[in-house]
């Protein structure tokens, strides 16, 4: 069951091909702002969608378009988020039917998304004149371009390829995402579009997805904030080879460690790119009563405002940690707590047993000062972990939010 990282991104699966162009969407003529995956044949597809209740149009007409657990081609605009539009809906159902008679294939095996400003207008011209190049444009390289072009604030792309064996057959899964800000994500993170030849039914699929965002994308916070377009797509389509999986065993277990492989991946980019961050910063909890209060434990450390603002300055305020987790709701011994800083510089306990230890400021210092971090939470409760994931507080997140629309 070994997993190899590989390249490619959303191309590395047989039958995959993308693209990402500048439509006109986005003022910046240097920002890519229309991307799309295609598969070959229609593929096998389950999604997951934030819990937002306001929602953005394109996530309705997905929701519909792949209720029958197929579709063959992904389209997602950035720089407008197509949501609080009266004619929203209209303009994410006309994207399908333009994409799909340009590829030949039903609008209703599109996945359609977009991402950008919420409430403002999305004409439907610059998307329909650039459809034919965007098709025209499709390549076994184009994962890059892809991922470039569903881009909003975030800074670097995020795009990750694995190969794995099933059945004696090779197989491949890719992925992109976008995600830098308004991320607080419940069934699902930002967007995220995943890609394998593996054969596996649509019932399947969606068991494997379900089950794999409650411990990956559902466990990032970068702001507290739950966007109204949060979307994880993935489409599979079987041109491994490989006997389609259909129920629970070897095979499936082999699926979803490789779909984890890409999630965590993905997780980890979306994280280390919060609008602002200079830092990536990992909880790791260990010793919970169950795993539910695990996360419960993590997920507060990686959400506190002043743990994230403490990474940033570099300080080893432990206190707040613990604050974290006093205030979360969590079943735990306060007093059996113990509290460790670690980095490519080394680990520092800090805390133990709920009261402080003498450590060293300066070498915590070294520690903190490092661009990935871990905030390590050994707990007296039991056997259950968890990990969450986040990033430090800047200056620069009040700077970039402050005049994001204007």
């Amino acid at each position: 069951m070994e997993i190899k990282i590989t390249s490619g991104g959303v191309c590395a699966a047989k039958g995959f091909t993308a693209n990402g162009i500048h439509a006109g969407i986005r003022k910046n003529k240097t920002k890519k702002d229309l991307s799309l995956i295609y598969s070959e044949v229609p593929a096998s597809c389950a999604a997951v969608y934030t819990t937002n209740r306001v929602k953005g149009a394109p996530l309705t007409v997905t929701k519909s378009n792949i209720s029958n657990g197929v579709a063959q081609a992904v389209i997602c605009n950035s720089g407008n988020a197509n949501t609080c539009n009266a004619n929203g809906v209209e303009i994410a159902t006309e994207t399908c039917e333009l994409l799909g008679a340009a590829l030949g294939i039903p609008a209703t095996d599109v996945v359609v998304a977009s991402t950008g400003v919420i409430g403002l207008p999305l004409d439907i011209t610059p998307i329909k004149d650039g459809i034919p190049a965007l098709v025209e444009g499709l390549s076994c390289d184009g994962s890059e371009a892809a991922a470039e072009g569903i881009m909003t604030t975030d800074v670097k792309k995020k795009e990750v390829a694995v190969s794995f064996e099933i059945g004696g057959k090779l197989c491949k899964m890719g992925g992109i995402a976008k995600g830098s800000g308004m991320i607080h994500p419940n069934m699902a993170t930002m967007l995220v579009f995943i890609t394998t030849d593996c054969a596996i039914s649509s019932e399947m699929l969606s068991k494997a997805l379900s089950g794999d965002v409650q411990n990956t994308f559902n466990m990032i916070s970068i702001d507290g904030d739950t966007s109204t377009n949060d979307m994880v797509t993935v489409l599979a389509n079987g041109l491994a080879g490989n006997e389609k999986i259909t129920a629970e065993g070897e095979d499936f277990d082999c699926f979803m460690k490789a779909l984890n492989t890409v999630t965590v991946n993905l997780c980890r980019s979306i994280a280390a790119d919060g609008e602002g961050a200079t830092k990536l910063l990992e909880c790791e909890v260990t010793g919970a009563v169950d795993e539910k209060n695990a996360k419960i434990i993590a997920k507060s450390v990686i959400c506190s405002s002043l743990v994230k603002a403490a990474m940033f300055g570099a300080d080893a305020n432990w206190g707040r940690v613990l604050c974290a987790i006093g205030y979360s709701g969590a079943e735990v011994d306060v007093s059996g707590v113990d509290v460790a800083f670690r980095s490519r510089k080394g680990e520092i306990p800090v805390c133990s047993k709920g009261s402080g230890v003498n450590f060293s400021e300066e070498f915590a210092k070294e520690i903190l000062l490092e661009d990935e971090i871990t905030i390590a939470v050994k707990l007296s409760d039991g056997n259950a972990s968890s990990v969450a994931w986040g990033c430090d507080l800047t200056y620069d997140y009040v700077k970039i939010n402050g005049d994001y629309r204007t």
